[in-house]
């Protein structure tokens, strides 16, 4: 989810004793990419608000923003990762000048024994190192064959069909590349075929494509659930019964690649309060399977930020709330470890409290603030992947250009690899996750990437 924050009243928050490290859930790795990273591209930004912060203005002339990270899958070299673009900037309404993109990227983590903490783009099929993040970096989702079954910018003259205001990019019409006011991509999977699923807020949709982000087949909806700006809701054929920005902000593929189980971000009316729904959808059949299950909000936690599979039966998730370093009220921001394993469908998955994003052991200091103890007081923390039994990586979505995370300026993009004081239970040491396995096998049987 997209969020433009407004600048609050900064609290003061106290500082929580220094844990005992080695039976903490720890630091070992940090990152950070600057709010004001940007890729070539058409000019984008042309719709959105000024930050209140004062920082990065819009526009952004023959540029498109890297941020806004809701997705990361392993990338085609260790270390590497792929980490997919959200909408742009918080709404259909401003967001129709921003691409939506992946692209490859690697972090040199500040740790213990050296880093800078830096970045570099790399290239998305060789992993090797590029000086920007240029074509070879990415892709770029696009509608190249005609398959979505609704009206894309590409189709329109003018941005939002307004003659009063720019002309649709020529890029984007010739390659019918897909922006922010025609999906809102929130998660990204690769199946066992090696093609990518990425879930849609704005029906919510299931999104279908290549490897180079072609799209493969007309939208997929959940059944019986509407967001506002599903295409039947537009039509009249159909009345909303999910909040805005309400839809697949999780999505998680088992080990064995066959199933997804997308969960949405906001409660479908008439479900109990603070209940969200997972729902299985089979990959043979590109169908749902009408199994789903009831995931349950912590009494602090607000929203999902993400999804990812253990096995076949367990998952990560992010919650959270809205409460940041600059607001009121405090920060709650937590990785739970779901099971569906014996539950009935539609039955409640069980849940235990695996990392308190707000309490690492940070011995270190890879972050320079100074102190011990670790915080991530963003609003928006979209990004999990299990890099083996004892580490996880999390990014945060920055919202670029807005902010107030920590600061009252543009949020940066923050990476973290955190070791689990308790290996996940069930996975071997070695156990680099089944999407990095996938990769590879994916990698080797393809002989050519298209890019756009």
């Amino acid at each position: 989810m997209k969020t433009a924050i407004k600048p609050l009243i900064v609290a003061v928050v106290a500082t929580m004793a220094a844990p005992a490290f080695a039976a903490s859930n720890t630091l070992i790795g940090w990152a950070m990419l600057p709010a004001a990273t940007f890729a070539d591209g058409p000019t984008s930004g042309q719709f959105t608000g000024a930050n209140p912060y004062g920082t990065n203005l819009p526009p952004y002339a023959d540029m498109q923003p890297v941020q806004g990270f809701s997705g990361v899958l392993a990338g085609p070299e260790k270390g590497t990762f792929l980490v997919m673009t959200d909408n742009g900037f918080g709404a259909q309404a401003n967001s129709a000048d921003t691409l939506l993109r992946v692209y490859a990227i690697q972090p040199e983590f500040k740790t213990a024994s050296g880093g800078n903490g830096t970045f570099s783009a790399v290239n998305f099929t060789l992993g090797s190192a590029l000086s920007n993040f240029s074509n070879p970096s990415r892709i770029t989702l696009n509608d190249a064959n005609h398959k979505l079954d609704m009206t894309i910018q590409a189709d329109l003259d003018n941005y939002y069909n307004d003659p009063a205001k720019p002309a649709i990019d020529p890029g984007i019409k010739f390659g019918r590349l897909l922006t922010g006011a025609d999906l809102d991509i929130e998660s990204m999977r690769r199946d066992k075929n090696c093609k990518l699923w990425f879930g849609d807020e704005f029906g919510p949709y299931l999104i279908k494509t290549d490897a180079s982000g072609t799209i493969l087949r007309s939208e997929i909806s959940l059944p019986g659930v509407y967001a506002p700006q599903h295409k039947d809701v537009v039509a009249g054929k159909a009345v909303a019964n999910l909040g805005g920005s309400g839809g697949f902000e999780g999505m998680a593929i088992n080990k064995r690649g066959d199933k997804l189980y997308t969960l949405l971000e906001k409660t479908v009316a008439g479900d109990a309060a603070k209940t969200l729904r997972i729902n299985e959808f089979d990959i043979d059949n590109e169908a749902y399977t009408g199994v789903s299950f009831v995931y349950p909000l912590d009494a602090n936690g607000t929203a999902i930020g993400d999804m990812t599979a253990i096995d076949n039966s367990r998952f990560l998730v992010i919650e959270r709330n809205g409460n940041t370093a600059t607001t009121t009220g405090a920060p709650f921001k937590k990785i739970f470890m779901a099971d569906i394993k014996g539950v009935a469908n539609g039955g409640t998955v069980q849940k235990s409290e695996l990392v308190d994003l707000m309490n690492l052991a940070d011995p270190d200091d890879l972050n320079g603030d100074g102190k011990t103890t670790f915080t991530f007081p963003y609003v928006t923390i979209e990004n999990v992947l299990i890099l083996d039994a004892h580490t996880l990586l999390v990014i945060n979505d920055n919202n670029f250009p807005y902010g107030g995370g920590r600061e009252l300026a543009s949020d940066n993009t923050e990476f973290l690899k955190i070791r689990l004081a308790k290996p996940i239970p069930g996975l071997d040491h070695h156990d680099h996750g089944h999407d990095e396995e996938t990769f590879s096998r994916c990698e080797a049987s393809e002989n050519h990437r298209g890019h756009h």
